[in-house]
């Protein structure tokens, strides 16, 4: 079983249900049993799936491109 929940960053996170912690890519140690579950999910791929929703969600669908292609912000 797999349980998905947000980081304090906003980021969507998933881990194992007995994991104790897990490490966000923003480099927050979250406890588990402390945050919100959004969602129990059985499989990895189906929690996969949940996370890269949520994070479309809330921040749009990824895009790749090449570095001379982003505008300029100075």
């Amino acid at each position: 079983m797999y349980l998905v929940y947000r980081c304090d960053c906003g980021r969507a996170v998933y881990s194992k249900e007995k994991v104790a912690t897990k490490k966000c890519v923003c480099g927050k140690n979250l406890k588990v049993k402390e945050r919100r579950v959004i969602s129990k999910i059985e499989n990895i791929e189906q929690a996969s799936d949940m996370v890269r929703k949520l994070q479309e969600e809330e921040y749009g669908k990824a895009f790749f491109t090449t570095a001379d292609k982003i505008p300029n912000k100075r």
